[in-house]
């Protein structure tokens, strides 16, 4: 992956943050083995980011928007309550398999639900078959749509609920925008930043992570 940081300081971050259990460490090497790109897995410091978002706000009712081989949804899900739903939206049938694999064998893989589909479609249908309110939402998903998730999910989601949005530097492309994809990232940044109905953190990690909370 391209680092955004001098290589060097990232390995430092990486060395001097908490590892992932040892499942999710299999799960790394599994994807780097047999998976096409690799580099979708989110890694140790967003997923120990997800962990700890997840471990303090407690979510009783997530949603993740592109799960690939399951290692932010595992991580999400390890910080969540035991009777917590973690619902995850993919359309790779391979990567569902995949992740499926890890779920069964973690403590924590109950708490999971994967629906294959678009992901506006499945948000669609949330709004009629949710028993409640989202309380907190990981989107890493196909970029073009990322403003249309972000808005859905926001309908979806209870004040205080908590939207983490990944890839938002985009390899830094977000400064000068020349494709469709970073015009939408643009756009989906600014407008977080400009809506007093929210309040949000843009933290440097990895690739970029908005960190975002519903006031209202």
């Amino acid at each position: 992956m391209e680092y955004l940081v001098n290589e060097a300081v990232e390995d430092y971050a990486f060395l001097n943050t908490s590892e992932e259990p040892p499942l999710l460490t299999e799960l790394i090497t599994a994807t780097n083995e047999t998976m096409g790109w690799p580099q979708k897995l989110s890694g140790r410091l967003v997923g120990r980011t997800l962990k700890m978002l997840s471990a303090i706000h407690q979510p009783k009712r997530a949603l993740e928007i592109g799960m690939f081989t399951g290692y932010s949804a595992l991580s999400i899900a390890e910080g969540m309550p035991d009777d917590g739903k973690l619902i995850c939206c993919e359309t790779n049938p391979r990567a569902i398999e995949f992740a499926k694999t890890f779920f069964q064998r973690s403590e924590h893989g109950h708490k999971i639900d994967v629906v294959f589909g678009k992901a506006l479609d499945t948000l669609d249908s949330l709004s009629h078959t949710l028993d409640g309110p989202l309380d907190f939402t990981f989107i890493d998903a196909d970029k073009r749509s990322y403003l249309n998730y972000y808005l859905k999910v926001k309908e979806l989601t209870r004040p205080g609920g908590l939207i983490v949005l990944d890839n938002v530097l985009w390899s830094g492309k977000v400064l000068q925008p020349e494709s469709e994809i970073d015009d939408t990232l643009v756009e989906t940044n600014r407008l977080i930043a400009a809506d007093p109905d929210m309040e949000n953190v843009f933290l440097t990690v990895r690739d970029g992570l908005n960190v975002v909370r519903k006031l209202r």
